[in-house]
């Protein structure tokens, strides 16, 4: 056995590794350098605690994520693992304890943030120990182009200017071609060994659907699909994250709000319970989730358009870390389009910028608007063929595509006149009023029931023609125009549409079911006879995690009471042959198992 496999089972109670994770472990422990990037769920973490426990000396790992650490120390330490943190939370005292400890090699690993190596006394201080590695986790932080660029992280380049025989291993859940070579370039890693993993998350369903009634079609989901679930909603506005929670609170959901507006405190507080408390609803901006190691988050709603496939990746690879199945759910409607065109017209910056921004924007809504499986879209856009899932809403249920090209050229011809013959620009719902004949104050004022294509449009609804104008402008045949009124216009794109020369092939609006097919992936299922079991070592688990002031799923994640449940171990060399029980935790809580187990 080899020492890296020894402390795999030993420690973490594994048998064995996944995937890349034995090549990236040896790649490390051998003193070479090496990029990971790996999904979230898949196993990064252990890529670098595995070394660090093997080789001598003190892993260094350096993370963003100060609110954190102390569950990731607390983590390591119910393992068995010595580990401790450095930042701007602890006192002087307990800064100089954790000290003292590197500096005697009493620690295995050390969390460190990017903005403490711009203090000179941090190198003095690692100078005087002996350190095993460098861990650079989150390391799509160092990319400008990102969605979470951390100016701090363009110093890391240092470690290997200062330590050039000490290894590091840079380590991110997302990143597209771009972003892992800006990655390489800033971080000084033009000779370390890439490990790309599959992006895919199987246990992952991925679900798009037209906004209608956000707050309702979010508690159908949730009532219907995920009562007592941990899950995260996110929101674009802080408004509307504080309307969302307050509406899910009156429905007797326990939910909690997370913004930047918030006090520091109430976000911490509500961090700390959404984390330690089972069935807690977050309802949060992108600011929240970054580095949120809780397994048993069972859905990730957007209520908003996400901006990237990135930051959605991202963002929804924070459900069914476990591995058990989990959805992603999203709903979008044609408000969302003119908001984030709106929002890139107006956004600061060079042109080069507002580019960059608009093709984040048109795949996010190529993923939206696809008529093939979103898994395959998902991870063609990191650049990984995959063939359709079958765990997906275009799997389960098949939209129908049509030739939209007659509604778009007289939808196109309405803005045009408007354009052309009255010097007007109006927003999508007067343009459908037009279509659609509506008499109302505004078309009267404007005499626009003179207009040649009033009233052709009354063979479709009005969502229908929300629709059409949402996949228009998904497709750039239709803009938003920046007077900041999110009024329409037509594209250049738009006069091979006019004169028939190019076909317009769109997504029919279908009703889902209310509750999509779930695949019986074996996946996590759990037979009905253990389900009895199941709850009561969730109960035992949530007071134990009560009694010791840390995340439930430091104690043991749902993943390894399943196997308790279902394998009813009656000794501690059979409770120790589960997955995910090491010599730690089997000598700290193997006989009270035994108990809840023998009930």
């Amino acid at each position: 056995m080899t020492p890296a496999l020894a402390v795999l089972e030993k420690t973490f109670g594994y048998s064995s590794f996944r995937g890349d994770q034995e090549e990236i472990i040896q790649q490390v422990i051998a003193g070479g350098d090496a990029l990971v990037l790996m999904p979230t769920g898949g196993g990064k973490s252990l890529c670098y605690q595995v070394p660090a426990l093997v080789r001598e000396g003190t892993g260094v790992v350096i993370s963003p994520l100060i609110a954190l650490m102390q569950d990731q120390v607390d983590a390591l330490s119910a393992v068995g693992a010595r580990a401790a943190f450095l930042n701007s939370t602890q006192s002087a005292d307990e800064r100089a304890r954790v000290e003292a400890a590197y500096v005697a090699g009493e620690l295995d690993l050390l969390y460190l943030a990017p903005e403490r190596l711009r203090v000179p006394s941090t190198a003095e201080l690692l100078s005087r120990g002996t350190i095993a590695l460098f861990a650079i986790d989150e390391a799509h932080c160092v990319s400008q182009w990102g969605h979470d660029f951390r100016p701090d992280y363009l110093q890391l380049s240092v470690l290997h200017e200062r330590w050039p025989s000490v290894p590091r291993i840079a380590l991110t859940a997302t990143a597209t071609d771009r972003t892992r070579q800006e990655i390489v370039e800033r971080l000084d890693l033009g000779s370390a060994r890439q490990f790309v993993s599959s992006f895919d998350r199987p246990n992952i369903q991925y679900r798009i659907e037209s906004k209608n009634s956000p707050g309702q079609q979010l508690l159908q989901l949730i009532r219907s699909e995920h009562a007592g679930d941990a899950g995260i909603v996110y929101c674009l506005s802080r408004a509307s994250v504080e309307k969302t929670a307050e509406f899910l609170v009156e429905q007797g959901i326990v939910a909690l709000p997370y913004h930047a507006g918030l006090d520091a405190r109430v976000r911490a507080a509500n961090q700390k319970r959404f984390l330690r408390e089972d069935g807690v609803i977050m309802v949060a901006t992108i600011a929240f989730g970054m580095g949120i190691d809780k397994p048993d988050v069972r859905f990730v709603a957007h209520l908003d358009l996400p901006k990237s496939v990135e930051g959605y990746y991202q963002e929804t690879g924070r459900a069914g870390r476990d591995g058990l199945p989990a959805t992603a759910w999203l709903v979008y409607g044609l408000q969302d389009v003119v908001q984030q065109r709106r929002m890139i017209d107006q956004s600061e910056g060079t042109e080069t910028h507002r580019r960059n921004l608009s093709a984040h924007l048109n795949a996010m809504l190529a993923l939206c608007e696809t008529v093939e499986c979103r898994r395959v879209q998902l991870l063609a856009y990191f650049g990984e063929e995959s063939t359709a899932c079958g765990n997906c809403d275009t799997c389960l249920s098949p939209p129908e595509s049509w030739d939209g090209t007659v509604p778009a050229q007289k939808l196109l011809s309405t803005v045009v006149r408007l354009q052309r013959e009255r010097n007007q620009r109006f927003g999508a719902g007067h343009i459908i009023d037009i279509l659609m004949a509506k008499t109302t104050p505004r078309t009267t004022q404007h005499g626009h029931d003179a207009i040649s294509t009033w009233g052709i449009g009354q063979d479709l609804t009005e969502q229908e023609w929300r629709g059409v104008v949402r996949q228009l402008l998904a497709q750039s045949l239709l803009a938003v125009n920046s007077d900041g009124f999110g009024t329409l216009v037509i594209t250049d794109a738009s006069a091979s549409v006019l004169d028939n020369s190019r076909r317009v092939k769109m997504r029919r609006e279908v009703a889902r079911p209310s509750k999509a097919a779930r695949k019986a992936a074996a996946i996590g299922t759990l037979p009905a006879e253990a389900m009895p079991l199941f709850e009561r070592l969730r109960e035992w688990r949530a007071a134990v995690a009560k009694q010791q002031a840390v995340p439930a799923y430091i104690v043991f994640g749902d993943a390894t009471l399943r196997g308790i449940a279902i394998s009813k171990p009656t000794t501690l060399a059979e409770l120790g042959g589960i997955s995910g029980v090491g010599e730690k935790k089997l000598e700290n809580w193997g006989e009270a198992l035994l108990a809840v187990v023998a009930g």
